[in-house]
């Protein structure tokens, strides 16, 4: 080990455990699925598509009222201003700036374009990523055409997170 490094913790794996015959189930067994207001972070971010595709309260670009789910997901595209704006936000919420009761589950990333991102993009998002959980949606032509459909199949953790997954 070099030096520096430091050890994560050992993890004992032990297969599925089964609860008892007569026991009740975990409370978590039967929850519902957990709901979540999409924000944009500037316009165009793709909010009210994503609504559409994965459910949820279309926030726009305001903060979610007191009926809507306090679950944020912010909404961003991937050119350097969405970057910048979602980027801001993070840190709002970082310092205890955001509208209390509102919990911060993770940033949704919208191609601005299709292919790659250019190379000082690509290291925006990964500092992204480095402090919160980054969900990056692919460029969706029949979205542009207004037909959003179900969601693409690069997509399966985000349909995971938000119930949308079938």
């Amino acid at each position: 080990m070099r030096t520096g490094m430091r050890k994560g913790p050992e993890i004992w794996l032990r297969g599925p455990v089964t609860p008892e015959p007569g026991l009740p189930e975990p409370a978590h067994a039967h929850a519902a699925a957990r709901r979540f207001s999409w924000v944009g972070t500037h316009g165009g971010a793709g909010v009210s598509t994503l609504a559409a595709v994965y459910g949820g309260h279309d926030s726009g670009r305001s903060w979610p009222g007191p009926g809507d789910p306090p679950s944020v997901l912010l909404v961003a595209r991937t050119h350097a201003t969405g970057l910048d704006r979602v980027a801001g936000v993070v840190e709002l919420f970082r310092r205890g700036q955001a509208p209390p009761g509102l919990d911060l589950d993770a940033v949704v990333l919208v191609a601005d374009a299709p292919g790659r991102l250019p190379r000082p993009l690509a290291q925006r998002v990964r500092s992204l990523e480095s402090v919160i959980d980054v969900y990056r949606v692919p460029w969706v032509t029949s979205w542009r055409l207004g037909e959003p459909g179900h969601p693409p199949r690069e997509t399966e953790a985000l349909a995971r997170l938000t119930g949308a997954a079938r």
